[in-house]
């Protein structure tokens, strides 16, 4: 007989169960954050979905003690909260939307459903001993918005091969339409050739994707934008650093005194887009050349941080090695503080040893890949992107504009 593992459809014991309440909850999840001053909206909003409540702490707090969920500034709330559109009810159509989670990310998971008001959709996925992945429904999707949360982190390969087999059955159970939510792309550094008779991974996944039966994706912070192309389905590109700002914004650095920094020359356009959004700061650029794969060598440095807080930008940290090196030069060229901020924190070996070195004041990520509580080291903050995610979610279910949210 087959051994397998059955992974419930809930997550784990840190969370605990959804009820449903017929009364609307003093504090309501805004975009970004939870403020009482939005209760109006909130009210809106849910006075038509299903509410939920659970005993899950505002904000989530880690072993370091810093919570994932940062606290805005009045001037750094999104501006649609405002708009006459958002401030009425939509169409019902909850009954339509149906949210399930892989087993790659199930905390996220359960965030976007408690921001959305709704119960994550019973699903059975299991491991048979030979490795092979099982996925069952286990409620109707005929005709129904079906979102299936599942980021391809590491073990990629397994990941990704149990999105597809999601996919798959969805599209075989008659869903309306099928939209795979990936808070981490795999393979999205795999874009291009960059040698002779190199493969295009990004473009064989997109591929597999499509014809699994998706027809929609929604993706946080790709490593490139022409990865969007890849696809032959609607591609949503959430961005991710309006969470990483609004932390910044909450923080008492003086504009005079930040300057952001790109680790690489490709990561010029994200740093000058991010340096935008802090008041034009100043902007730096460590110009370095990689010899291998994984390995990175820091040549100079573009700009003056003599004196300054540098914020290191990038979308990933994979094993620390650019961004370590980077530091270490800008702590030699002057600079009084090095934070450095990405959307996903991959966090291979031995990155965990270079980030907590001391060469960092703090790290801020956030949650699109799982963390990992061996992973944690004091100058760590991890944000969630649960409530940007859950927002777009409900734009594409209603037919709303998704880049509003990010001007």
């Amino acid at each position: 007989m087959a051994a397998y593992l059955v992974i419930p459809s809930c997550p784990s014991s840190s969370y605990s169960s959804i009820s449903s309440s017929s009364s609307s909850s003093s504090r309501r999840t805004s975009f970004l954050t939870r403020r009482d001053s939005f209760s109006d909206y909130s009210r809106s909003r849910n006075c038509i979905r299903y509410s939920f409540k659970s005993s899950l702490p505002e904000p989530s707090r880690f072993g370091n003690g810093k919570p994932i969920v940062p606290i805005l500034n009045e001037r750094s709330l999104p501006e649609f909260l405002e708009s006459a559109r958002m401030g009425k009810p939509v169409n019902r159509s909850s009954n339509r939307l149906k949210l399930f989670s892989g087993t790659a990310n199930l905390a996220l998971s359960q965030e976007i459903s408690r921001y959305m008001g709704l119960e994550l959709s019973k699903i059975n996925i299991k491991r048979f001993a030979d490795g092979e992945i099982y996925v069952q429904l286990k409620e109707s999707v005929r005709g129904c918005d079906v979102y299936l949360i599942q980021p391809t982190c590491p073990p990629a390969n397994e990941n990704l091969m149990e999105l597809l087999v999601m996919v798959d059955a969805c599209r075989r159970a008659s869903a309306k339409n099928i939209t795979a939510v990936i808070p981490y792309f795999g393979y999205a550094r795999a874009d291009r050739k960059t040698q002779g008779r190199e493969s295009i991974a990004a473009k064989l996944v997109a591929n597999l994707i499509t014809e699994a039966g998706a027809n929609r994706v929604l993706a946080c912070d790709l490593h490139s934008g022409q990865s969007m192309g890849y696809f032959d389905i609607p591609v949503d590109h959430v961005y991710c650093e309006p969470v990483i700002l609004d932390y910044l914004a909450s923080k008492t650095i003086s504009y005079n005194d930040l300057v952001v920094v790109s680790p690489d020359v490709g990561g010029v356009a994200r740093a000058r887009a991010f340096a935008k959004k802090l008041s034009d700061a100043p902007l730096a650029i460590v110009d370095k050349r990689r010899q291998a794969h994984n390995v990175a060598e820091v040549m100079n440095l573009i700009g003056d941080v003599k004196g300054k807080v540098a914020v290191m930008v990038d979308d990933m940290i994979d094993t620390a090695g650019t961004i370590s090196k980077g530091a270490a030069l800008l702590h030699q060229e002057g600079a009084r503080e090095v934070y450095a901020c990405c959307t996903h924190a991959v966090f291979s070996p031995p990155a965990i040893e270079r980030l907590s070195s001391g060469l960092f004041q703090e790290v801020i990520v956030t949650n699109t890949i799982p963390a990992i509580t061996e992973n944690y080291f004091p100058q760590l903050t991890v944000l969630s992107v649960a409530n940007l995610l859950g927002e777009t979610i409900w734009r594409v279910h209603d037919d709303c504009s998704v880049s509003s949210i990010f001007k």
